[in-house]
Protein backbone atom coordinates (compact mmCIF):
# COMPACT_ATOMS: atom_id res chain seq x y z
CA UNK A 1 0.00 0.00 0.00
CA UNK A 2 1.52 3.11 -1.18
CA UNK A 3 0.63 6.26 0.44
CA UNK A 4 3.23 8.50 -0.55
CA UNK A 5 1.12 10.89 -2.60
CA UNK A 6 -2.15 10.62 -1.24
CA UNK A 7 -2.96 13.79 1.33
CA UNK A 8 -5.24 15.04 3.28
CA UNK A 9 -6.19 18.83 3.43
CA UNK A 10 -7.50 20.43 6.84
CA UNK A 11 -10.60 21.80 6.42
CA UNK A 12 -11.78 19.30 3.17
CA UNK A 13 -13.22 16.45 3.40
CA UNK A 14 -11.66 13.20 2.28
CA UNK A 15 -8.48 12.36 0.33
CA UNK A 16 -6.65 13.91 -2.25
CA UNK A 17 -4.08 12.35 -4.78
CA UNK A 18 -1.37 14.71 -5.25
CA UNK A 19 -0.88 15.11 -8.86
CA UNK A 20 1.15 18.08 -10.02
CA UNK A 21 3.38 20.90 -8.38
CA UNK A 22 2.67 24.42 -9.19
CA UNK A 23 4.32 27.71 -8.37
CA UNK A 24 2.20 28.93 -5.76
CA UNK A 25 1.43 25.48 -3.90
CA UNK A 26 -0.14 22.26 -6.09
CA UNK A 27 -3.22 20.21 -7.93
CA UNK A 28 -4.26 17.42 -6.01
CA UNK A 29 -7.63 15.21 -7.28
CA UNK A 30 -10.65 14.18 -5.23
CA UNK A 31 -10.28 10.48 -4.49
CA UNK A 32 -14.05 10.84 -3.97
CA UNK A 33 -15.39 12.57 -6.81
CA UNK A 34 -12.32 12.99 -8.82
CA UNK A 35 -12.26 16.91 -8.68
CA UNK A 36 -9.18 19.07 -9.62
CA UNK A 37 -8.28 21.41 -6.61
CA UNK A 38 -5.38 24.05 -6.50
CA UNK A 39 -4.00 23.96 -2.82
CA UNK A 40 -2.31 27.20 -1.64
CA UNK A 41 1.32 26.46 0.31
CA UNK A 42 -0.59 28.09 3.11
CA UNK A 43 -2.83 25.12 3.83
CA UNK A 44 -2.22 22.57 6.31
CA UNK A 45 -1.62 19.56 4.30
CA UNK A 46 -0.56 15.92 5.66
CA UNK A 47 0.66 13.16 4.02
CA UNK A 48 -0.42 9.99 4.98
CA UNK A 49 2.44 8.56 4.60
CA UNK A 50 3.62 11.07 7.59
CA UNK A 51 1.14 9.86 10.18
CA UNK A 52 1.53 7.74 12.34
CA UNK A 53 -0.78 5.72 15.32
CA UNK A 54 0.44 6.19 19.12
CA UNK A 55 1.15 2.37 20.88
CA UNK A 56 2.35 1.75 23.88
CA UNK A 57 6.04 0.73 22.38
CA UNK A 58 6.25 3.05 19.53
CA UNK A 59 4.21 4.65 17.03
CA UNK A 60 2.87 2.28 14.04
CA UNK A 61 3.03 4.17 10.26
CA UNK A 62 -0.86 4.67 9.44
CA UNK A 63 0.16 2.48 6.17
CA UNK A 64 0.51 -0.47 8.86
CA UNK A 65 -1.92 0.63 10.57
CA UNK A 66 -4.91 0.45 7.07
CA UNK A 67 -3.09 -2.91 6.30
CA UNK A 68 -4.17 -4.71 9.82
CA UNK A 69 -7.64 -3.17 8.47
CA UNK A 70 -7.41 -4.76 5.69
CA UNK A 71 -6.05 -8.33 6.47
CA UNK A 72 -9.01 -8.35 9.18
CA UNK A 73 -11.28 -7.49 6.62
CA UNK A 74 -9.80 -9.59 3.73
CA UNK A 75 -9.10 -6.30 1.72
CA UNK A 76 -13.07 -5.90 2.10
CA UNK A 77 -14.78 -2.14 3.88
CA UNK A 78 -14.29 -1.28 7.43
CA UNK A 79 -16.68 -0.52 9.48
CA UNK A 80 -18.24 2.54 9.38
CA UNK A 81 -16.59 5.96 10.57
CA UNK A 82 -20.34 6.94 11.77
CA UNK A 83 -20.37 3.98 14.12
CA UNK A 84 -20.48 4.58 18.00
CA UNK A 85 -17.64 5.19 19.85
CA UNK A 86 -17.73 2.01 21.72
CA UNK A 87 -18.18 -0.10 18.64
CA UNK A 88 -15.38 1.98 17.09
CA UNK A 89 -12.80 1.20 20.15
CA UNK A 90 -13.75 -2.30 20.20
CA UNK A 91 -13.19 -2.42 16.59
CA UNK A 92 -9.61 -0.71 16.71
CA UNK A 93 -8.27 -2.14 19.69
CA UNK A 94 -8.48 -5.30 17.46
CA UNK A 95 -6.90 -4.08 14.74
CA UNK A 96 -4.07 -2.69 16.88
CA UNK A 97 -4.33 -4.11 20.24
CA UNK A 98 -1.49 -2.16 21.94
CA UNK A 99 -2.59 1.26 21.34
CA UNK A 100 -2.47 3.97 23.60
CA UNK A 101 -5.61 4.69 24.78
CA UNK A 102 -5.04 8.22 26.07
CA UNK A 103 -3.70 9.55 23.34
CA UNK A 104 -5.37 8.16 20.32
CA UNK A 105 -8.81 9.44 20.28
CA UNK A 106 -12.43 8.64 18.67
CA UNK A 107 -11.75 11.44 16.03
CA UNK A 108 -8.87 9.77 15.21
CA UNK A 109 -9.93 6.08 15.07
CA UNK A 110 -12.99 7.88 12.85
CA UNK A 111 -10.99 9.28 10.52
CA UNK A 112 -8.39 6.39 9.81
CA UNK A 113 -11.29 4.47 9.46
CA UNK A 114 -13.43 6.72 7.17
CA UNK A 115 -9.74 7.14 5.05
CA UNK A 116 -9.50 3.48 4.71
CA UNK A 117 -12.92 2.66 3.74
CA UNK A 118 -12.17 5.54 0.96
CA UNK A 119 -8.96 4.46 -0.04
CA UNK A 120 -10.08 0.78 -0.38
CA UNK A 121 -13.29 1.93 -2.33
CA UNK A 122 -10.48 2.72 -4.96
CA UNK A 123 -8.85 -0.41 -4.97
CA UNK A 124 -5.61 1.56 -2.74
CA UNK A 125 -5.27 -0.91 0.52
CA UNK A 126 -3.64 -4.04 0.14
CA UNK A 127 -2.96 -6.72 2.98
CA UNK A 128 0.60 -7.57 1.66
CA UNK A 129 3.62 -6.58 2.94
CA UNK A 130 5.52 -4.06 0.83
CA UNK A 131 8.45 -5.66 -0.93
CA UNK A 132 11.55 -4.67 1.16
CA UNK A 133 13.50 -2.26 -1.45
CA UNK A 134 17.21 -2.61 -2.08
CA UNK A 135 19.58 0.40 -0.31
CA UNK A 136 21.68 2.42 -2.89
CA UNK A 137 24.76 0.56 -1.55
CA UNK A 138 23.29 -2.68 -2.51
CA UNK A 139 21.96 -1.81 -5.84
CA UNK A 140 25.92 -0.28 -6.32
CA UNK A 141 27.89 -3.63 -4.99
Amino acid sequence: MNLEKILAISGTPGLYALKVQTRSGFMAESLIDGKKVTVGLRSNVSLLSEISMYTHSEEKPLAEVMRNIAIKEDNGPAISHKASNDELLAYFEAILPDYDQDRVYPSDIKKVLNWYNILQAKGLVSKEAPAPSESKAEATE
